[in-house]
C-alpha cells in the first residue's frame, strides 16, 4: 500500500473519475480530502469562488500538515458559442483552469517530498464538436497549465495531465459502432483513468512531469474520411 499515511487531495470528488480515484487511494492506504460542489460528507463548495478555495485549503493543512497528490478533476460548465454568456465562459474557466493554478499555489508551501499533481483534462484539449467552447478552452487550458507548473515545481513537484476520451461514469454497456470506433473495441471507465492517475502519484512514475497522457482507446488516433471504412458524413 504505496499510499499508506499519504494526504490526497481531489476536486470533483463526489462522482464520476473523482470519486473513482478517491476510492483507489482510499484502498491503497491515503488520507482522502474531496471538495465538491454537491452535498455530502466532504468540503462542499464551488471551486470557482477564490474564498472557497482558500477556506478549503487552510481545513486540510489544519488538518494534514501537508498535500502528497493533488488530483484537479472538477468538471467545467460544458457550453457552446450559442448558448453560452460571457460570465458562464469565465466561469469554465475558473473552475478549469483558475482552481487548479490557485490550488498548486495555496498548497505550493506544504507539498511533501515526492509530491505530485495530476490534473485532469480532455482528448477535447486537441479535438472538437460544434458548441462546445467552454469546456474545450478549459480543457486545452489546464493541458498547458501543466507543463508551466511542472517547469515552476522542477526538482520539487512532479506535475502531469490525463486526457480522457469517452469516458462511462453510469456503468453502461455499449457495442456496435459506439464501441468499435475506439481501437481498443469498447467505451471506457472511470477505472480507466484512475489507475493511470495512481501510477503517476507512485514512485514508479518519478521520471514523468510535464506531461500529457490521453486515454481514448485510439479514438483520436482514428483516422475518418468520408467513404471510408464505412464512415459517412451525413449533413
Amino acid at each position: 500500500m504505496e499510499f499508506t499515511d499519504k494526504v490526497v487531495v481531489v476536486t470533483g470528488g463526489a462522482q464520476g473519475i473523482g470519486k473513482c480515484c478517491a476510492e483507489c487511494f482510499r484502498r491503497e492506504g491515503a488520507t482522502v480530502c474531496i471538495i465538491d460542489i454537491q452535498q455530502g460528507p466532504w468540503f462542499v463548495g464551488d471551486i470557482a469562488v477564490k474564498s472557497v478555495l482558500e477556506r478549503f485549503a487552510a481545513e486540510v493543512i489544519a488538518k494534514s500538515g501537508h498535500v502528497d497528490v493533488l488530483v484537479n478533476n472538477a468538471m467545467p460548465l460544458f457550453k457552446g458559442i450559442d448558448e453560452c454568456t460571457y460570465e458562464e465562459f469565465v466561469n469554465a474557466q475558473a473552475v478549469g483552469v483558475a482552481a487548479p493554478f490557485y490550488l498548486a499555489k495555496l498548497f505550493k508551501d506544504h507539498f511533501a517530498k515526492g509530491a505530485s499533481i495530476i490534473n485532469i483534462s480532455s482528448s477535447r484539449d486537441r479535438m472538437s464538436q460544434p458548441q462546445t467552447e467552454s469546456y474545450t478552452a478549459a480543457k486545452g487550458g489546464i493541458a498547458a497549465l501543466t507543463h508551466a507548473l511542472a517547469a515552476s515545481f522542477a526538482g520539487r513537484v512532479r506535475v502531469n495531465s490525463i486526457s480522457p476520451g469517452w469516458i462511462d461514469t453510469a456503468g453502461k454497456t455499449y457495442d456496435g459502432p459506439d464501441a468499435s470506433q475506439h481501437f481498443a473495441g469498447r467505451v471506457g471507465n472511470p477505472r480507466d483513468i484512475a489507475d493511470m492517475v495512481l501510477y503517476l502519484a507512485s514512485n514508479k512514475a518519478g521520471f514523468i512531469t510535464g506531461e500529457n497522457i490521453c486515454i481514448d482507446g485510439g479514438m483520436t488516433r482514428n483516422m475518418i474520411y468520408h467513404n471510408d471504412n464505412g464512415w459517412r458524413l451525413e449533413q
